[in-house]
């Protein structure tokens, strides 16, 4: 007895989405390579790429290479460059930022301004941010992309859409989703909209664009400190979704106090306003204080190499306890870290050797981000992307 239409609709819907992930992971793959990989036959699977393709997510390349088989070679398959794809945001300190993502993964549209969006209100900011996001969805249209999904990177606490705290935007119980989604629907139509945590977007980026361990704690800052904990393939959130506050983890408690209530906070020693202050460059002006910070170091300034192994220290003695609590296979600097880790990484890798002695450490587990100060907005763009993947049906489609 065959299955009710809505079970057999749902089988499809299935199946769509494994020719899809099978192709994503293997390809390019003929019709016959993909039936072989998911046992599907070769009928229901030409069907379904037939599907796929009229629905821009896949792309013919032509005959495959001979591989002395008999036989006519079949047609290569591969993801599409162009139709659904995934938008991007990024809201930082000191810019706003949009980036638009194919199917392959690949970046293909980036828009940055500068903005000054220290302890300044919502809206006064998303304005810009729509802005940009504007500007990359009519290049990405140029190029035959069309976002279906936009996810924002904020510097702070995220829960159900609402910026619960992000201190450096001077931000409280924010309810984000629901205003950028109004501004955007307002620029470019019904477009679904979610918000994440920067650090948290900066790990999953990571984890996708690379091929680096599945166990891993990845660390960033812009203007404040993130972490997140990658865990077999798989971002942890903890139980409430704030798993990765290491910049509020005392490496001296008697320290100088933080801006969240207690003292000698890690923020205090490797936040940017505190590194900076201590390297003597924080009331200059600049486009890039990194930038800046990491052209000094650079030249041998004093202030600035002792400011950045001071940050390196206390950033070694805040990760020891998290790899010794979690056992990870890699510690990874991402965000603006990234860019100065050739002065933070001695003192850190010194704090991590001496602290972490249950278990082998070796210095060479501390690895750089290879998207550094990217990785925020490229992860946002990658979720709608993975979204895809996992659904071109319902995501593809907007439903």
């Amino acid at each position: 007895m065959s299955g009710s239409p809505a079970s057999q609709a749902g089988m499809r819907r299935q199946n769509l989405a494994l020719v899809l992930r099978t192709i994503a992971t293997h390809g390019p793959l003929s019709r016959a390579a993909v039936a072989t990989r998911t046992g599907l036959t070769r009928a229901a699977v030409s069907s379904l790429v037939d599907d796929l393709r009229g629905r821009a997510l896949l792309a013919e390349l032509g005959p495959e290479p001979a591989t002395g088989r008999v036989g006519r070679p079949g047609s290569a398959l591969a993801l599409s460059a162009e139709g659904p794809a995934g938008l991007g945001l990024d809201i930082g300190v000191e810019h706003v930022a949009a980036c638009v993502a194919d199917l392959r993964g690949e970046i293909r549209v980036t828009v940055r301004e500068e903005a000054a969006n220290r302890d300044s209100p919502p809206e006064r900011t998303l304005p810009q941010l729509v802005a940009v996001a504007r500007r990359a969805v009519e290049e990405a249209a140029g190029l035959g992309l069309r976002p279906v999904g936009a996810v924002v990177a904020v510097p702070g606490s995220v829960a159900d859409g609402v910026v619960v705290r992000a201190p450096n935007l001077g931000w409280q119980g924010v309810p984000l989703q629901v205003l950028l989604r109004e501004q955007l629907n307002d620029q470019l139509g019904d477009l679904p909209v979610s918000v994440e945590n920067e650090a948290n977007l900066g790990a999953l980026a990571e984890l996708w664009c690379g091929d680096g361990p599945q166990d891993f704690v990845h660390v960033s800052a812009e203007a404040g400190i993130g972490a997140a904990l990658v865990v077999g393939g798989r971002l942890f959130r903890g139980a409430r979704g704030f798993a990765g506050e290491l910049g509020h983890v005392p490496v001296h408690p008697d320290g100088p106090a933080c801006a969240c209530g207690a003292r000698g906070c890690l923020e205090q020693y490797a936040g940017e306003r505190a590194v900076l202050r201590a390297a003597g460059t924080w009331g200059r002006e600049s486009g890039d204080r990194i930038g800046e910070l990491a052209r000094l170091a650079e030249a041998g300034e004093e202030a600035a190499l002792a400011a950045l192994e001071r940050a390196g220290t206390a950033m070694g003695i805040a990760l020891a306890g998290a790899v010794n609590l979690i056992d990870p296979a890699a510690v990874v600097l991402g965000g603006a870290y990234a860019e100065l880790a050739e002065w933070l990484l001695p003192g850190l890798r010194r704090e991590l050797a001496a602290r972490v002695q249950v278990r082998p450490w070796e210095a060479g587990a501390v690895v750089v981000a290879a998207l550094g100060r990217r990785g925020p907005r490229v992860g946002a763009a990658l979720v709608t992307v993975r979204r895809v993947l996992e659904d071109p049906v319902g995501v593809a489609a907007g439903v």
